[in-house]
């Protein structure tokens, strides 16, 4: 609801989120969005000044884009009415993950979502999933999604791309895992410990099967199954 108690008009809130922005192709795939499904036009008037600003200070295209991913994440799952999503649920600042994800009846779990800007190629999106570790909460279930493009999304064999990694850990290689921002082997192990998931997803046009997921099964704090079941389902499109 706007502020006003009424629906907001699609119209109006694009213009609003765009009014310092000159993205004509993303405002109107974005009207596309927000005029199909009225649970993610709530969303998005909810947050609007966060979805502005966002929009606001992407430096270029390319951040832009990372935008778009975010909203089409939240576009598809909130296709589903069982499935509510909070946003930036410990702040822009805190650097946590994208969104808390609750489907009805299941624990809730956290989405953090990136975009592999270049070519995608196994070491890039393993590094990205690396990357995002760091941003992962203790005491709940966490899942990182990685956009990609179309090809690598139904490409690529996340679980053995993870049991690669595992065997640089149980090897010690500890320079591996330092020029990637760890402290060592160690470091890693505990930040992996809060890894429940992590989905591979392709943010290109809309109607194509566009998702896979491996499930850690080390994790401290599991996914939901029924939820990631169900949010797989509802990115695959």
């Amino acid at each position: 609801m706007t502020r006003g108690g009424r629906p907001p008009r699609t119209a109006e809130l694009v213009a609003f989120l765009f009014d310092a922005v000159r993205d004509e192709r993303l405002a109107d795939e974005l009207t596309g969005w927000l005029s199909e499904r009225p649970r993610f036009r709530a969303f998005v008037d909810a947050h609007r000044d966060k979805v502005r600003k966002k929009l606001r200070t992407a430096p270029d295209g390319e951040g832009r884009r990372d935008v778009r991913t975010e909203l089409l994440v939240a576009w598809l799952l909130l296709a589903d009415r069982r499935m509510e999503l909070a946003f930036e649920p410990y702040g822009s600042a805190k650097g946590g993950p994208d969104f808390r994800v609750t489907m009805r009846g299941q624990a809730p779990f956290n989405l953090e979502v990136t975009r592999l800007r270049t070519a995608a190629d196994d070491e890039r999106i393993a590094d990205q999933l690396l990357t995002k570790l760091r941003q992962l909460p203790p005491s709940v279930a966490n899942a990182v999604l990685v956009a990609v493009g179309l090809d690598r999304a139904e490409s690529v064999n996340l679980a053995a791309m993870m049991r690669r990694i595992r065997a640089r850990a149980d090897a010690k290689d500890e320079p591996f895992f330092i020029s990637r921002g760890f402290e060592g082997t160690k470091d890693f192990y505990q930040r992996f410990l809060r890894l429940g998931g992590a989905f591979l997803f392709s943010d290109a046009a809309m109607g194509v099967s566009r998702a896979a997921l491996w499930t850690n099964p080390s994790a401290g704090i599991a996914l939901p199954e029924r939820a990631a079941r169900v949010s797989l389902e509802l990115l695959q499109g």
